[in-house]
Order: structure tokens, then C-alpha cells, then sequence
């Protein structure tokens, strides 16, 4: 089943199970996609599941953003929210890698890169993504490449 129905299939359950909350959440996202669709002039045939998974991810990471600033703010319950909201759309993100992991894809592109200082940090993060996909975080990717090649 594809992501985009499975998204469909849980929106009817939420709405069938009374959690407006979910279903806000979720038809809301699909209004996203329906954008990016719209962008990509893709609207009749549909973004794949790895292009909704890279969306999902922005969508989390903009939620994350916004509750650490309303955190900041001191106003809880708006960063509640944009947590609570987080939580739903990091469902169908794939099972995220531990740093260790992340280490071991990091060492494994130096080593085929050969890359030495930080000025190939641009290129082992885009060879690390290349192999993560939506697996790791950006952001912690681009902080351990960058200890990686200082250490080096």
C-alpha cells in the first residue's frame, strides 16, 4: 500500500474513531502534498512515497522548530501542540538510526570519498543522505561529519 493511501485509510479510521486531533493533523498534511504535487506538476500521476517521506520529514522538523521557539516564548501549550502534531507525522517516517549507525555510513563515505578536512564535508553528507534516505536526520548527519573530519 502506498503512503498516500495509507494516509487516506487512517484519516477515515481517525475520523471513525471520533480523534478529530489525528484527522486535522493528517488532512492537513495531505493538503501538503497536494501542494508539492501542484509545484512539481505532478498532480494526475502523484508524488512517490519517497518524495512524501522527504515532506513528512520537513513537516516534522518545522513542527520540532516551532515548539522549541514557542518553548523559548515560555508559551507551553502552543509547543505542546506542535509536539503533539510531530508525534503523528513522525509515524510514517521510516525507524530512524542511532548515531552509532549513522557513524558507521559516515566512515564508510570518508573511505570511499577519501576525504579529508572540512572542506569535503559537503560531499560525504550528500553521500550519506545518498545511502540514509530519510533515515537520519540532516542536521545530525552534517554535526557528525563535521567531528568525523576534524578529527581526521
Amino acid at each position: 500500500m502506498s503512503l498516500k493511501a495509507q494516509l487516506d485509510n487512517d484519516i477515515k479510521a481517525a475520523l471513525l474513531s471520533g480523534d478529530r486531533f489525528v484527522a486535522a493533523v493528517l488532512r492537513d498534511f495531505k493538503a501538503v502534498i497536494l501542494n508539492e504535487e501542484v509545484a512539481q506538476k505532478k498532480r494526475d500521476e502523484g508524488l512517490d512515497d519517497a518524495s512524501i517521506e522527504k515532506l513528512i520529514a520537513r513537516e516534522v522538523k518545522k513542527r520540532q522548530e516551532s515548539a522549541t521557539l514557542y518553548q523559548k516564548a515560555e508559551r507551553a501549550e502552543l509547543a505542546d501542540n506542535e509536539i503533539a502534531e510531530s508525534t503523528v507525522l513522525e509515524k510514517y517516517l521510516p525507524e530512524q538510526l542511532s548515531e552509532a549507525d549513522v557513524i558507521a555510513f559516515i566512515d564508510e563515505a570518508i573511505a570511499t570519498t577519501q576525504a579529508n578536512g572540512p572542506a569535503a564535508m559537503g560531499q560525504v553528507i550528500g553521500s550519506v543522505k545518498a545511502k540514509v534516505g530519510n533515515s537520519a536526520d540532516g542536521a545530525t548527519i552534517a554535526r557528525l561529519v563535521k567531528e568525523r573530519l576534524s578529527q581526521a
